[in-house]
């Protein structure tokens, strides 16, 4: 009987984590700022994707089509 309790303490304590915390409203403006983009520049990202699945002779992924030939 004793068992059944810790795990579920236990699981509870270990999904609780940090999640619950989130962004101050305060920090979304910074988080926002282009700088902070993931790719800074979306025709940089461009090239750099048909290059890839140029050379990778694979099609998909990111809404193209063609062979690796880069004849898309």
């Amino acid at each position: 009987m004793r068992r059944p309790a810790l795990i579920a303490i236990l699981t509870l304590t270990l999904t609780s984590g940090c999640a619950s915390l989130g962004v101050a409203p305060w920090e979304r403006g910074v988080l926002a700022e282009p700088r902070m983009a993931l790719e800074a520049d979306a025709l940089d990202k461009g090239f750099d994707d048909h290059i890839h699945f140029s050379k990778e002779a694979s099609s998909g992924g990111r809404g193209t089509s063609g062979g690796g030939c880069g004849c898309n």
